[in-house]
């Protein structure tokens, strides 16, 4: 049997509708040392330099609220990176989405209604 090959998260395979235009996308810096991530990843941004992570619900530093999500992967292992986020105005898969480690269901749910708070609109079906 030959090379078995798993195939990455595609950019944007979580969308199911956005606005017109680039309405829903805006472009932020992924901050360094939080890895390689995925598309669809869901991000809270840091207060203090507005840099992205993963989301946290445990942290203070403005990272425990659901800001985006990942357009396509990043890698800001050693670096940080400038990426392409969906910021507002958009329905995604939530089933797509992908979340940190050891996130609770509930912390799931508190996220996801950050992401549909009128400020961002960003609605997962």
């Amino acid at each position: 049997m030959g090379t078995v090959f798993q195939e990455g998260r595609h950019a944007g395979e979580f969308l199911v509708s956005e606005g017109m235009g680039s309405i829903s996308r805006g472009t932020g810096t992924i901050k360094a040392g939080a890895g390689k991530l995925q598309a669809g990843s869901v991000l809270g941004q840091i207060t203090a330099d507005k840099t992205f992570v993963l989301v946290d619900p445990d942290a203070t530093d403005g990272s425990q609220t659901a800001k985006a999500i990942l357009y396509a992967g990043a890698n800001a292992t050693t670096d940080a990176v400038r990426a392409t986020l969906m910021v507002r105005l958009c329905e995604v898969n939530a089933d797509a989405l992908v979340w940190p480690d050891g996130m609770t269901d509930a912390e799931i749910a508190a996220a996801l209604a950050q992401l549909a708070d009128p400020a961002r609109f960003i609605i997962a079906r």
